[in-house]
């Protein structure tokens, strides 16, 4: 597998980073973690969309670096109704860190994904999660690094970008499967990268935990992927969005009750679909 092929050049900057990183050499980490089909269970239960909220200080399509403390984010971001949580663990492009993800797995009561570049089986032990991401375009041995992730305690989420990947993450035994709508080539986002894969892959799929990425900035996207078959949503930017001069807790906390109670809201709140709700899909 050629993983730089057709990437834009932040995308292989980032896994050039990802390999000249040294290994961490504690040994292996064993997790105990709480269950992320649960959590997202319980949030559709209470009405909520099951939402897992990401702290990202910056990333190479976004401006600028959020210096707010992560802690305060992750808990604004639980109190705004997300079922779990995403923290970004690379350094390099999206100024996360180890240290960030444990302070806030160690101040929060829902399960906590790890968001970074895992190319080879030493770097799960970086840090303890709840969940893993794994990316099948970057991942050379995708069944034998989910079955070293699984040894260690971690729950796995397996990124996909095209239907071909889906299908090579369900044959692995993928158990989460995320279709991130951010096309790796351009960085462009399209929401009907979601529609069509989930669509073609709909055979596979019945078992499987789907997750939309990437895109998602209004209730009404939200609704567009729900309707489409996702039962959850990883969603950063539209969360993280505030201003200078804004409480950022308060605002994260807002945004995410915004998205969380999308499918509670009238039709009047879908500005992505022309003003078109769309079917509400329970999880």
């Amino acid at each position: 597998m050629n993983a730089d092929e057709g990437v834009a050049p932040a995308v292989r900057s980032i896994l050039d980073a990802a390999r000249s990183r040294a290994d961490p050499d504690g040994g292996h980490v064993d997790v105990d973690p709480q269950s992320l089909n649960a959590a997202l269970s319980a949030a559709g239960a209470d009405g909520r969309v099951p939402v897992i909220a990401e702290v990202k200080p910056t990333s190479p399509t976004t401006k600028g670096t959020r210096e707010d403390d992560p802690v305060e984010l992750a808990q604004a971001m639980v109190d705004g109704g997300a079922a779990a949580l995403s923290v970004l663990t690379e350094p390099d492009h999206f100024g996360g860190s180890p240290e960030y993800l444990e302070r806030v797995r160690d101040a929060v009561d829902v399960p906590v994904l790890r968001k970074d570049f895992i190319l080879r089986e030493p770097q799960l032990d970086a840090a303890e999660a709840d969940v893993v991401l794994l990316i099948v375009r970057f991942v050379d041995d995708l069944e034998g690094l989910l079955a070293a992730a699984r040894e260690r305690g971690f729950q796995v989420l397996v990124e996909a970008h095209t239907e071909a990947e889906v299908r090579e993450a369900v044959a692995a035994g993928a158990e989460f499967v995320g279709v991130n709508n951010r096309d790796l080539a351009k960085l462009d986002v399209d929401l009907g990268t979601f529609e069509r894969v989930a669509d073609a892959t709909a055979d596979v799929t019945e078992d499987i935990t789907l997750i939309a990425e990437s895109g998602v900035s209004t209730p009404g996207d939200v609704r567009r992927m729900r309707a489409a078959g996702a039962d959850a949503l990883l969603i950063g930017s539209a969360i993280m969005n505030y201003e200078e001069g804004e409480d950022p807790a308060a605002t994260v906390r807002e945004n995410t009750e915004r998205l969380t109670t999308a499918e509670s809201r009238d039709a009047d709140d879908a500005e992505s679909t022309g003003g078109d709700a769309t079917p509400e899909k329970n999880l």
